[in-house]
């Protein structure tokens, strides 16, 4: 297998319980994600990588309906379960998305693929250097830069957010260990907030999915976010990666 995207999801989240099971008419947060991620013309394979707790029972089920495999594993361990995940398909590159990005956009997802295939990085992100929203984010790394990191990262934030040893050691950041490249939209739309973290932002997709639907691209929906003042004040004020610089805080404890 070359390309393997693997989607982290966990009822457990500390901000909005539940958040992936939430529903938009008769789909849940995550329905909706994985309908997304498979318009994808580069994944090889979908796999969804969750929790061994009796409540992630639920995802295990919405995978089978979407005749998904799912790997169940650590709680807290994340980089632990991506990796065991992924080893037995032996794939050459492991695609990472979350699954608290409903309006994930396949075609974003397909040229960060290109780039990094192109490139023959050891990672490729739109997050190295954001300029796309919140909630489109998309990473693409070599199996073997996974491997390396699971084997030596042992900062907690690094283990519960799978690539953080990775791009800290990156050339983009001025490391030595993993070869890079950023993709960079020509307008910077880092701003907008398409991620669910908090009700807030549950209400906001649910608006802009009320007014345009599900089908649209990330810019139709970044467009609208900046369009309507209504649908921006709602979620405006709440950090970027708030759960990782919680982790960061933790490490020093």
């Amino acid at each position: 297998m070359k390309v393997l995207a693997i989607t982290q999801a966990r009822t457990g989240s500390t901000r909005l319980p539940g958040k992936v099971l939430k529903t938009i008419g008769k789909q849940t947060l995550l329905d909706i994600h994985i309908h997304r991620i498979l318009k994808s013309n580069k994944i090889d394979k979908l796999l969804i990588a969750t929790t061994l707790d009796k409540a992630d029972d639920a995802i295990e089920k919405i995978a089978a309906e979407h005749q998904l495999p799912c790997y169940r594993g650590s709680t807290n361990d994340v980089l632990d379960r991506f990796y065991q995940a992924a080893i037995k398909y032996n794939p050459e590159w492991i695609v990472r998305i979350t699954s608290d990005c409903p309006l994930i956009d396949a075609n974003l997802i397909d040229e960060v693929i290109d780039m990094a295939l192109k490139t023959n990085s050891d990672y490729a992100s739109n997050v190295l250097e954001p300029t796309f929203p919140n909630g489109t984010d998309v990473e693409v790394f070599k199996f073997s830069a996974l491997e390396t990191a699971w084997k030596n990262a042992t900062l907690k934030s690094d283990r519960e957010h799978v690539t953080p040893y990775i791009y800290r050691n990156s050339t983009f950041r001025g490391g030595t260990l993993f070869e890079s490249v950023n993709y960079t939209n020509p307008v910077n739309y880092a701003n907008v907030r398409m991620t669910v973290d908090e009700e807030a932002d549950f209400n906001v997709i649910s608006l802009m999915v009320e007014k345009v639907g599900l089908e649209k691209d990330w810019k139709t929906y970044a467009d609208l976010y900046l369009s309507d003042p209504e649908i921006m004040k709602l979620n405006k004020n709440i950090d970027r990666n708030e759960g990782y610089l919680k982790s960061l805080k933790d490490d020093n404890k």
